[in-house]
């Protein structure tokens, strides 16, 4: 996907308000410094293509997903649609569900984390502390266990807040790194430059013609979420 572009494959949902895009690890969420074209960029070229639009085409970025990880993004087609999903967000009314792989064989079938995270900008990650400080925010996630893979668990984890690294970086602090994501302390890197964390699914009310939606984002086709994917079917 060297030039990032958007395939049909790739729409998990679409309306007149709001779509939702499947991203491949690697990939850039919006634009930064790289000055690496972005799934915001590709989005807007295939509405432009698909819908043959004049002009530029509103692709409003609703959240992110950090680079080295997949699934799912939604953005908002109008200016409507955008300032009510952020308000959704911003309320915490929207459910997010990933899906990752971590190093070890967790014991704990569900569990709740809370801790404090303070955002490092030189080293761009989190730093986890156990007790409230000074300029530290609050992080809480929940987590299930869903499979056991030799030296591997998968969790499904559930963020209540959205911190910066939020999951990398609460995971890695109880001894759980994410699979590949060296940043927080994995053994070793993946293959294609991925962590294995993956943004499963959005549950919420539709902003617009208010009835519930809930969207899910299929998994990679890399070797180990192959293999998740085979054994959960």
């Amino acid at each position: 996907m060297s030039e990032q572009s958007i395939s049909d494959h790739q729409i998990l949902y679409e309306d007149n308000h709001l779509i939702a895009v499947w991203k491949e690890a690697g990939v850039l969420v919006q634009g930064d410094q790289t000055g690496d074209k972005s799934l915001t960029d590709s989005l807007g070229k295939f509405l432009k293509e698909k819908y043959q639009k004049p002009g530029n085409v509103f692709t409003g970025l609703i959240h992110r997903i950090d680079r080295p990880v997949s699934g799912l993004v939604i953005f908002a087609k109008t200016s409507k649609a955008l300032t009510r999903m952020n308000e959704l967000f911003k309320e915490r009314k929207v459910k997010k569900t990933y899906w990752c792989i971590v190093e070890g064989r967790v014991e704990k079938k569900t569990d709740t984390l809370i801790s404090y995270l303070k955002k490092d900008p030189v080293k761009n990650k989190a730093r986890v502390s156990s007790k409230f400080k000074e300029g530290f925010k609050q992080a809480e996630l929940n987590y299930k266990s869903e499979l056991i893979l030799d030296r591997y668990t998968l969790l499904e984890v559930t963020p209540k807040t959205g911190r910066q690294h939020q999951i990398r970086a609460q995971l890695a602090s109880i001894g759980y790194p994410i699979k590949g994501d060296l940043k927080y302390g994995a053994k070793r890197s993946n293959k294609d430059g991925s962590i294995s964390l993956h943004a499963r699914g959005l549950e919420f009310i539709h902003p617009v013609q208010n009835i519930p939606i809930s969207i899910v984002a299929y998994l990679p086709d890399s070797e180990i979420w192959k293999r998740v994917n085979e054994i959960l079917q």
